[in-house]
């Protein structure tokens, strides 16, 4: 997303650390970031080819562990699934994480296997259309998130965000799509423990 002038060496060791028979749970984030990039257009244009360069290597890397992975995508969605369609990763192994965008790209996501994670943004009141995007992409693929220490929901934001606060996002999304808030965080809890291979 941001990469520095060491990322490339950086990148390199990780595959020191793990091998096909004890992988990581998954990789993240990882992905593009349009938002932060420098006003003159040339050096824009290189923090861009910097970023897809690093986010093609660590797509490569997660492919060969065949790991789920995590994906920060910031005005950037299309040229990341493009990069995540042309990786050949099992799309149900993809989540874009603090999703922020609309019900058209999270089904876009869904009819390729990927799904979306939400957090404290469905609360606020400029957050209808993300909250729109998780009805649109329904419980069965839900996944719930806080983004510590940012995007606390209501009634606690701009404060530091913490795992105690899930409940709060979890209501919201719940009345949303018409489930008891029980039902919601079992399912959302389900999800979760399924994709990056976990068990209770």
């Amino acid at each position: 997303m941001d990469p520095d002038e060491d990322w490339s060496s950086a990148l390199a060791q990780l595959p020191s650390f793990f091998t096909p028979q004890a992988p990581p749970v998954a990789m993240g984030e990882m992905g593009l970031d349009h938002f932060h990039l420098p006003k003159d257009p040339i050096l824009a244009g290189r923090h861009i080819l910097a970023q897809e360069e690093a986010f093609a290597r660590q797509l490569d890397f997660a492919y060969q562990l065949d790991c789920p992975i995590v994906v920060h995508s910031r005005d950037s969605f299309d040229d990341c699934v493009r990069m995540i369609d042309a990786s050949g990763i099992n799309w149900q192994r993809v989540v874009f994480h603090c999703f922020t965008g609309t019900a058209e790209q999270v089904m876009k996501l869904n009819e390729r296997g990927g799904r979306a994670s939400f957090t404290g943004i469905i609360t606020y009141k400029k957050g209808q259309s993300v909250l729109a995007a998780l009805v649109a992409q329904g419980i069965e693929r839900l996944m719930l998130e806080t983004d510590c220490p940012y995007l606390s929901p209501e009634p606690h934001r701009k404060q530091r965000n913490e795992p105690a606060f899930i409940p709060l996002i979890a209501a919201v999304a719940a009345e949303a799509l018409g489930v008891s808030a029980q039902e919601l965080m079992e399912r959302t809890s389900e999800n979760a423990e399924t994709f990056f291979g976990l068990s209770r």
